[in-house]
């Protein structure tokens, strides 16, 4: 079914087995697109860009908060991945260390990341997308990786509650360096 305002111009679009496009005017095959039709054709479209500038694409729109992010979630991620690993191999999380400073940092670690996937859940109820990119892509990769952490949280305190039967508390206790 040729569109009406080719068909009213005689020219018909045909297919070709080399996949490519010729024009059939009046029984004649042309592989050249007649003077005047490609202005018919276009005429009344408006071509209308919506590809987003560098500038759009995140880097300027993250402020402070999206970079403190991003190097909060660049140290948090591995962090909470020694954790889990540590908790699954060990039954325990990652020793208080001298001061606490262990303890405190895979503690910050957490809460970083819940915050991220927060931060993002909020975003995306409220705007309809997520967190923006941000400068080389590292606010996406963090988000992301914060995703997959929790995922992984989940599989592993499963995994300890069923292997131990409890789940150590965030202060060292009885069960843990207690």
């Amino acid at each position: 079914m040729a569109l009406p305002h080719i068909a009213s111009n005689s020219h018909v679009f045909r297919r070709h087995s080399a996949s490519c496009f010729s024009y059939r005017k009046l029984g004649r095959i042309s592989s050249r697109i007649p003077a005047g039709a490609k202005e018919r054709m276009t005429k009344g479209f408006t071509v209308v860009s919506e590809a987003k500038s560098d500038a759009d694409a995140g880097g300027s729109q993250v402020g402070a908060g999206g970079y403190a992010a991003i190097g909060g979630g660049l140290i948090a991620v591995p962090v909470v991945a020694w954790s889990l690993y540590t908790l699954k191999t060990t039954g325990c999380g990652l020793p208080p260390g001298p001061g606490g400073s262990i303890g405190a940092l895979e503690g910050v670690s957490f809460l970083v990341v819940f915050g991220v996937v927060g931060w993002s859940v909020y975003t995306k109820v409220k705007s309809g997308s997520g967190l923006p990119s941000g400068p080389f892509g590292l606010l996406g990769a963090v988000e992301g990786l914060s995703y997959l952490t929790i995922l992984a949280i989940l599989a592993v305190f499963g995994l300890q509650f069923l292997d131990y039967g409890f789940i150590p508390g965030p202060v060292p206790g009885e069960q843990c360096f207690g």
